[in-house]
């Protein structure tokens, strides 16, 4: 069948799409059937119809070809979960050369060189959170005691917010990511979080210190490469996407090694004997843990495109699975299989392109990390509470669980 053909006969009434999970990890049986079929038609809660990618070729394919715009969802009434449209502004609302420009100031900073320097201090900090968690005793909560603050305290160091207002970032970020806040809430939340962060820009003109909040106070007002809304942009984004996501995987990967998604092999007990293999573990738990559940961002086609045997007109609207494309079985064998030495082709958790996640070499050292200090510190880590009492996160940007109560 021709493109143009398929592109006449699509089904009268697109799926209804995210394909929510009510608990767990597993990847929504929905994708599965639509593996040997042509791109899908979906509709979101809110916005345009669009059309659904989720072969690892394909998702690669949109991800990398600026022929599919981000920029130009923020003038669209764009696919969404929530009501409140994306607005413009950060790395993941624009194209190049804006992109180009705004990355270039920060990508020096997340090299892997750079962050590797980083690995004591990371862990150390995960020892002093292990420390709390064995001095108070069992049971704890894994994500509480030391998912959130891991990262979070790191990427606040980093950027230069003071210790003391470490909280109001963990509370915009809980705002921002729950997917279902009303957009008054919304509002009226981000005008007191940027009015306190405009206070951290003020004091750092003041004094400039060795952190990414001087970075982007110089780009802006020396080299003039960076708007005064820019900066305020980016700094919003870099914080909140500097432990979000991370701060759900830790907790999702404990709570696949737990629940031994493999069998009954004792997967921790496996990495604290083979340190070595928590890297390329690391790899496989990114590639399995399907994360992004309704957190989606749309691309717009600026010219007629095909793309799996698909005519996608010139201002249709495009969303990527990249969980899906990450159990594509003709890329990656047994794909719904937990293989934590598995090699060969590489999964795009991280994205893939341009838009390569920034600080992809920082989630991976933190998950590192995390798994390595926990496998060794807490020989005989157990769920704290019988599986069916755990609550997992639904109807949200990101899958996981809400606590993660574990012994040891």
């Amino acid at each position: 069948m021709s493109p143009q053909k398929q592109h006449a006969e699509q089904c009268p009434e697109p799926l209804a799409y995210p394909f929510w999970t009510t608990e767990g990890l597993g990847l929504h049986p929905d994708y599965r059937e639509l593996r040997d079929k042509p791109l899908a038609r979906v509709r979101l809660p809110y916005g345009e119809d669009a059309w659904l990618v989720t072969g690892h070729e394909d998702v690669r394919a949109v991800l990398s070809d600026a022929r599919f715009s981000l920029s130009e969802a923020v003038r669209r009434d764009h696919p969404r979960i929530s009501p409140m449209p994306r607005v413009g502004g950060g790395l993941i609302a624009i194209d190049a050369p804006d992109h180009t420009r705004m990355r270039s100031l920060l990508s020096k900073e997340f090299t892997a060189r750079r962050i590797e320097h980083l690995r004591d201090r990371v862990r150390e900090n995960a020892d002093e959170l292990l420390d709390r968690m064995v001095e108070t005793g069992p049971p704890a909560d894994l994500v509480e005691d030391f998912a959130f603050p891991l990262p979070m305290t790191l990427i606040c160091e980093l950027v230069g917010v003071p210790y003391e207002d470490h909280h109001h970032v963990r509370a915009w970020a809980d705002t921002v990511c729950a997917g279902n806040a009303a957009p008054e809430v919304i509002q009226e939340k981000a005008g007191a979080f940027f009015e306190r962060m405009n206070g951290w820009v003020a004091a750092r003109r003041e004094e400039p210190a060795d952190d990414l909040l001087t970075v982007l106070i110089r780009a802006c007002d020396q080299d003039g490469t960076l708007s005064e809304r820019e900066l305020s942009e980016l700094l919003n984004e870099v914080l909140i996407g500097g432990f979000v996501t991370t701060t759900n995987q830790i907790a999702n990967f404990f709570s696949l090694l737990l629940l031994r998604p493999d069998g009954d092999q004792d997967l921790l007990a496996r990495l604290r004997a083979e340190p070595g293999l928590v890297p390329k573990a690391v790899e496989e738990l990114l590639r399995y843990v399907p994360l992004l559940n309704g957190l989606i961002l749309p691309r717009y086609a600026l010219e007629d495109i095909e793309l799996g045997g698909v005519l996608i007109r010139a201002g249709e609207a495009v969303v990527v699975s990249q969980a899906a494309a990450n159990r594509d079985p003709g890329v990656f064998p047994d794909p719904d299989q937990l293989v934590l030495d598995r090699s060969g082709a590489a999964h795009v958790s991280f994205g893939y392109g341009t838009h390569y996640c920034l600080g992809a070499h920082l989630a991976r050292l933190e998950l590192q990390v995390a798994l390595e200090r926990v496998a060794t510190r807490m020989p005989g880590l157990r769920l704290g509470v019988p599986v069916e009492k755990l609550r997992w996160r639904s109807k949200e940007f990101f899958s996981g669980l809400r606590e993660l109560p574990v012994a040891w």
